[in-house]
């Protein structure tokens, strides 16, 4: 599947709805919260529906359709306004965006929703770039950093374009490319699970090549990625380490002014 080229983008809209996916509501709320941070910061209001769960994608590529839909079908009456969806996940942005109507391909009604969800569906980097029209001013020390992103990310959302052409928005950093990038990480969502031998010599393999890249840490718009490649450095007791790509943003961007008011709500100002 290609990423969308020629996708029609909107304008700027006064709201949007914030799918958050499992693994940030589990492991990595800080880049959920980071991504409403720099959302609401260009003026747009985010609603977060309580209800959602998985995006259905791990039943999906592990071959059971009938547990994914059900997943998918439970996430459809989640937005019923008309406000574009920011999935902070290539992997799951692509799996609602191109991957529920063909679960819903035999159910005209269902169909009916599935596509009109998966229109308004947009990775975070780019709706920022391309619907938001995010101007980033960067803050942050001079740094080189590589970009990972997930199999499916670059190939269904083309978040490695979206990503590249955010950070390169920022003077002071410096992106370096991996001779290993449109490889996979062996995370490969239940593949790390299956195969976890092959899983890890392939991590080994990426971690690599991000390091003799020259970066001194590594983005991905994708925590499954992050996750593993991070855990794989961990257990061999490596510092260099991953940010997820709104972290990553925030971090370089945000203003005095900001960071104190965040600490302010969240009990942690000085």
């Amino acid at each position: 599947m290609s990423c969308d080229t020629n996708r029609h983008y909107p304008e700027k809209p006064p709201a949007v709805y914030l799918f958050g996916t499992c693994l940030i509501d589990l492991f990595c709320p800080e880049a959920g919260m980071d991504t409403v941070r720099l959302l609401e910061r260009e003026g747009i209001a985010v609603h977060f529906p309580a209800g959602q769960t998985c995006c259905g994608q791990p039943a999906y590529t592990s071959g059971f359709p009938d547990q994914a839909r059900a997943v998918a079908r439970s996430q459809l009456g989640l937005f019923p306004g008309p406000w574009p969806v920011v999935v902070p996940s290539g992997s799951c942005a692509g799996m609602m965006r191109h991957h529920y109507p063909k679960l819903f391909a035999g159910d005209p009604a269902q169909l009916a929703a599935a596509e009109a969800l998966a229109e308004r569906v947009f990775e975070l980097s780019e709706f920022l770039l391309h619907v938001a029209k995010i101007q980033l001013q960067d803050s942050g020390r001079p740094a080189t950093v590589a970009l990972h992103t997930s199999c499916s990310a670059r190939r269904e959302m083309g978040t490695h374009r979206h990503a590249r052409a955010l950070l390169d928005q920022l003077p002071d950093v410096k992106l370096v490319t991996q001779e290993h990038e449109p490889e996979c990480c062996g995370f490969g969502g239940t593949f790390s699970l299956k195969h976890p031998a092959i899983s890890s010599a392939m991590a080994g393999d990426k971690i690599g090549a991000l390091k003799e890249s020259g970066a001194e840490a590594f983005v991905s718009a994708d925590c499954g990625c992050m996750l593993n490649l991070n855990h794989t450095l961990q257990k061999r007791g490596d510092p260099f380490r991953g940010r997820h790509l709104a972290t990553f943003l925030w971090q370089r961007t945000a203003s005095v002014d900001e960071i104190d008011e965040i600490g302010k709500k969240t009990g942690e100002a000085p």
